[in-house]
């Protein structure tokens, strides 16, 4: 059986932690932030984990399950 290669695109945007989470950063900050105000706009500048729901589907996308 071939081995399963990582989708490129989540070894990008997901990082694992040490305990084992996965860390992603929020959408929209790259443009259009005249609209948006300072707070909202400090708020997505910080990483988050990504939800429980979808720990499963990303993790198959990094080859981890």
């Amino acid at each position: 059986m071939p081995k399963q290669k990582t989708k490129s695109s989540a070894k990008k945007r997901f990082v694992l932690t040490g305990t084992g989470k996965i860390k992603r950063k929020h959408a929209f900050k790259r443009h259009i932030l005249t609209k948006k105000s300072n707070k909202r706009k400090l708020k997505l500048t910080h990483d988050t984990l990504v939800h429980k729901s979808d720990v499963n589907a990303v993790k198959e996308m990094l080859s981890l399950k």
